[in-house]
């Protein structure tokens, strides 16, 4: 959802030349794809954590 907020803002921003909402897009985008980074690890290492338990 907030890759799409941030695609939907660049886009505005291009079309009125508004470099700073253009920017405010880019950067939500890259905050989406940080979040979505982290919690893929913390699925990992949850799978990683279920994993040793079910082998005792």
């Amino acid at each position: 959802m907030d890759k799409l907020k941030g695609k939907g803002k660049e886009a505005v921003g291009k079309l009125t030349g508004d470099r700073r909402k253009e920017s405010e897009g880019k950067a939500d985008q890259a905050k989406a794809s940080a979040k979505d980074k982290v919690d893929e690890a913390g699925d990992r290492a949850k799978g990683v954590t279920d994993s040793l338990r079910d082998d005792k």
